[in-house]
């Protein structure tokens, strides 16, 4: 027997009124990186560009670590909404802040081993080993203002606010993009420009929407009144926020490490094949933060469904994310397809990088087309806190996709690479459309 305690309707224009905005922030996100990396290309030095590149892969692992902040606050609230929580998520935002404070300090108080560890792993080559070590010095002090700004994001996007969300996202990325511009063709900082351009921009975005926050409360004595000690340390809720953190935080690593192995095996190839495929990977930047806008949708309106307990909202949003999602991934292929060449030349001014990036363009277009249903199966595992299939099914798939790179890449080099990112991102969307349609009748009944 179905429970339903809030029925409600999805519609067309629910999908849309949180998947614009959300696209709209999350684009402006690979458009600072690309960028960041065309400020850097037009030194025409292919050693900073690897630098900046491997940099910024290490960082995507680091803050990988640190998304279950985002996703865990995003579920948790959507499903508090369902629920009709008169709070909207408070407790929620409130114990994930408390969380990114600790492991900020943390991260800060590592930062020397977590970069000893990243330069032994992706093996920076020589000549891009100094950009690599400037990079990591200065973004590390961006973690906490990094952290903050997750559970923020989590917390606007489970409620559906995502338009609040787009703009600190732009806020973000245009103080990122003015200040690398001035910082190193102005004033000649070079990488590190680039990392302080960041560090400053996240720090803006986290006190304007720290203070956002605030004010949707009505100010700082509410919110202390109603996150007494006694409710943020509620065993049952802390369990829960830890066991999604942790299976979370698992999933993230596995799939980061997907990503930094793809950029050790393209330092280990040379030069020319790192600042190629770095291009490359903002390309699909481009795409996979886009159609993260679709996985929004999914992810708030599949959790409020599951917290009002109402499954044909579940299925609806599934369904319409799906057919959306299938529309933006097939218009991204062609557009990356027939215009990436511009990118690519934009981005570098080195003809060597530039030829071959061109010859494995074709990889990168694909990537929307055999990425997306990952995407929007992410956005209905996230909203439905199915946290120990989202890592189960992750490693899996990280078994499957480094097993066929070791496979393919002796045999047909960088070919054999980028086949193996796309059997990773069609893999997991297998086995989360499979699971996904297995546990319905667990949430609904």
């Amino acid at each position: 027997m179905t429970l339903s305690v809030h029925p409600f309707e999805v519609h067309h224009r629910d999908v849309w009124a949180i998947a614009i905005p959300a696209s709209v922030a999350f684009i402006t996100e690979p458009v600072a990186g690309i960028i960041d990396t065309a400020v850097i290309g037009q030194l025409g030095d292919a050693g900073l560009l690897g630098g900046l590149s491997l940099g910024a892969a290490a960082f995507s692992v680091v803050f990988a670590l640190a998304f279950f902040l985002r996703f865990g606050t995003a579920g948790l609230t959507a499903q508090a909404i369902g629920a009709r929580d008169p709070l909207d998520g408070l407790l929620h935002m409130a114990r994930a802040m408390v969380a990114a404070a600790v492991l900020s300090a943390l991260l800060l108080a590592l930062a020397y081993p977590i970069y000893l560890g990243f330069a032994a792993a992706l093996a920076p080559p020589p000549n891009a080993a100094g950009a690599f070590a400037d990079y990591m010095g200065v973004r590390m002090w961006s973690v906490p203002f990094v952290l903050i700004n997750y559970v923020l994001l989590g917390w606007f996007y489970g409620r559906a606010d995502a338009r609040t969300g787009m703009w600190l996202q732009i806020l973000i990325n245009i103080v990122n993009i003015v200040l690398s511009v001035w910082f190193v063709l102005g004033l000649g900082w070079g990488v590190p420009g680039v990392a302080w351009a960041t560090v400053i921009g996240q720090g803006v975005a986290a006190i304007a929407g720290v203070v956002i926050a605030i004010r949707h409360y009505g100010g700082i004595k509410p919110i202390l009144a109603n996150t007494t000690l006694a409710a943020l340390l509620d065993v049952a809720a802390i369990k829960r926020m830890i066991g999604l953190s942790r299976d979370l935080i698992i999933r993230s690593a596995a799939l980061m490490g997907a990503f930094a192995y793809f950029a050790a095996q393209s330092a280990r190839m040379g030069e020319i094949e790192l600042a190629s495929n770095a291009i490359l990977l903002q390309l699909f930047s481009v795409s996979a933060f886009f159609l993260d806008g679709i996985a929004t949708a999914s992810e708030q309106l599949c959790g409020k469904a599951v917290g009002a307990r109402w499954r044909p909202a579940f299925e609806r949003a599934t369904k319409l994310t799906l057919g959306w999602g299938l529309l933006i991934a097939g218009t991204l292929s062609v557009l990356l397809f027939s215009f990436g060449w511009l990118a690519i030349d934009l981005m570098t001014t080195n003809a060597e990088v530039r030829e071959m990036a061109r010859v494995y363009l074709v990889m990168a277009a694909l990537t929307p087309l055999t990425g997306m249903p990952a995407f929007v199966y992410d956005g209905v595992m996230i909203g439905a806190t199915f946290n120990v299939t989202m890592r189960n099914g992750m490693i899996v798939s990280l078994i499957v996709y480094l097993a066929t790179a070791m496979i393919l890449q002796p045999i047909l080099g960088l070919w054999g690479l980028w086949i193996a990112l796309h059997v990773l991102l069609l893999v997991r969307a297998g086995i989360y459309a499979v699971a996904i349609e297995r546990r319905k009748d667990e949430i609904f009944t």
